[in-house]
């Protein structure tokens, strides 16, 4: 792998991704719609709101995706005692769904993408001609996958966690890096600071050469805040109506409060950050006039 740090971006629907330009902050809804169209258009709005760029699901093909030994355990719901395979229709939207949030995202302004699971949820998508296509770290060594989604000659952005460095040139290699972000990521969840290691962006820009991001799934803002000081040009987080929901992913997911000061100050730390040229500012040249001394 190329150890040559490079200040390419990656142009995702109207957006320019990478240095130099607003940290490009994805709403991560995934399942946390529970199923519900409804819910999905009100954590859009959340997101739109708030100033986030994108929003994102998750597409499964129940089917391939569900192991055999797991269909038909019994699995308590919000909808009744239902099994796992029963359950894992029961929460994935179709083409009528998506349809409808694609017009919907449209209408507030935002862009909507997902992770595919599966080859047949990546033509499923292309469909639909999503901007770009998210790799979920679950499948960072899903080979047949990679080819699949490097095939559409779309932006992919390439979750990391729980991966190895070898894993990740494997994956980069299939997918190349002429439009690739990757995100630094720690799969557990909730994510403890220890474990957050946010020095590894450094590690994965000098790595790869292309625009490194963080996927957060801690709970609060720090950590994600702390990744835009180090560099993150995108950020995803988790997003809920409310965290004391049924379901696996909202514990660790920001409310609407939540999400909009995460925007809010990472807004403020682009333009604290500034370009590193070090000059007097005008606010100063009054007090400088003032308070400086001269001597020889």
């Amino acid at each position: 792998m190329s150890s040559a740090v490079d200040t390419r971006t990656v142009r995702i629907g109207t957006s320019e991704v990478g240095e130099g330009h607003p940290v490009y902050v994805i709403g991560e809804i995934g399942i946390n719609h529970n199923g519900d169209v409804d819910i999905a258009r009100r954590l859009i709005n959340i997101a739109a709101d708030a100033g986030c760029q994108a929003v994102k699901f998750q597409k499964r093909t129940p089917e391939i995706c569900v192991p055999v030994e797991q269909r038909d355990k019994i699995r308590q719901t919000p909808w009744g005692e239902m099994t796992y395979m029963e359950y894992k229709e029961r929460v994935e939207f179709g083409i009528d769904e998506y349809q409808q949030i694609a017009k919907y995202a449209a209408d507030r302004g935002i862009d909507w993408f997902a992770s595919p699971w599966d080859v047949p949820s990546v033509e499923f998508l292309e469909e639909l001609d999503v901007v770009t296509h998210k790799v979920a770290s679950a499948s960072v060594t899903d080979h047949e996958l990679l080819r699949a989604l490097a095939a559409t000659g779309k932006p992919i952005i390439l979750s990391t966690g729980m991966s190895t460095l070898d894993e990740i040139d494997a994956a980069v290699e299939i997918l190349g890096t002429e439009r690739l972000v990757i995100l630094h990521s720690t799969s557990t969840y909730p994510l403890p600071p220890e474990e957050a290691n946010l020095r590894t962006i450094g590690t994965l820009r000098q790595r790869y050469g292309v625009p490194v991001g963080y996927s957060g799934h801690e709970r609060g803002l720090q950590i994600s805040l702390a990744a835009v000081t180090m560099g993150a040009v995108m950020v995803e987080r988790h997003i809920t109506l409310d965290r004391t929901m049924w379901g696996s992913d909202h514990a660790a997911s920001l409310e609407p409060t939540g999400l909009e000061h995460l925007v809010r100050d990472i807004r403020i730390i682009g333009e604290a950050l500034g370009d590193g040229d070090k000059r007097v500012f005008p606010g100063e040249e009054e007090p400088r006039a003032r308070l400086r001394r001269t001597t020889v």
